[in-house]
């Protein structure tokens, strides 16, 4: 049943992403998903349910395959920069992995208007607030051996995960070399840094 059901997610999944919520129908969901209608109805109730579900799914499948990089990356921090800046390119590079899960993300935010609230609520709840407070927990810790200054860990992981997002996203039409990432990743380090650096990371 659970892997019955996972696939009907997949394929919804296929279809949000590429037509947003309210172009996908549930014929092309159904048909995209190898069932009937009826079958969609009965495991999610209507469009706005079954989209919830699949919101939520893909949401936490993301959160936690960039938990598990965070645990990574840092865990282990020897090189305050040089370690957010693996970070970032890592956190970056994890949107690869999940190609569908962001072209949705990107539907979201262009269709918001159309999409009911308990979804986007759903969604923030199962990935990005998740992300957000383990990020906040590891700087924390860097708090905690100087290397940061943080009044507020949690408002730090905002900026941390914002300055990485936006260092790319002006860029997003014309994919950036390897090194244009690297440097723009670079910048937004040393922003972040001049904001929150501790005394004993002033060195590294």
């Amino acid at each position: 049943m659970e892997e019955k059901r996972q696939a009907l997610l997949d394929g919804a999944l296929r279809v949000f992403a590429r037509d947003g919520y309210a172009r996908a129908s549930i014929d092309d969901i159904a048909r995209e998903a190898g069932v009937s209608t009826r079958t969609l109805y009965n495991h999610f109730g209507s469009k706005a349910g079954l989209f919830e579900a699949v919101i939520q799914a893909s949401a936490a499948r993301v959160a936690r395959s960039q938990i598990a990089m965070m645990e990574r990356q840092l865990s282990a921090v020897t090189d305050l920069d040089a370690d957010l800046v693996a970070f970032g390119k890592a956190l970056l590079a994890s949107r690869a992995d999940h190609p569908e899960h962001f072209a949705l993300i990107r539907q979201i935010r262009a269709d918001q208007h159309h999409i009911p609230r308990p979804a986007i609520e759903r969604w923030q709840e199962a990935g990005p607030l998740r992300v957000r407070s383990a990020l906040a927990r590891y700087l924390s810790r860097l708090g905690e051996q100087g290397l940061l200054r943080l009044e507020d860990p949690d408002r730090a992981a905002v900026h941390l995960l914002a300055l990485i997002a936006t260092a790319v996203e002006p860029f997003a039409a014309t994919p950036l070399s390897e090194e244009d990432v690297d440097a723009a990743i670079a910048a937004a380090v040393r922003v972040f840094l001049r904001g929150y650096g501790g005394e004993a990371g002033a060195g590294s």
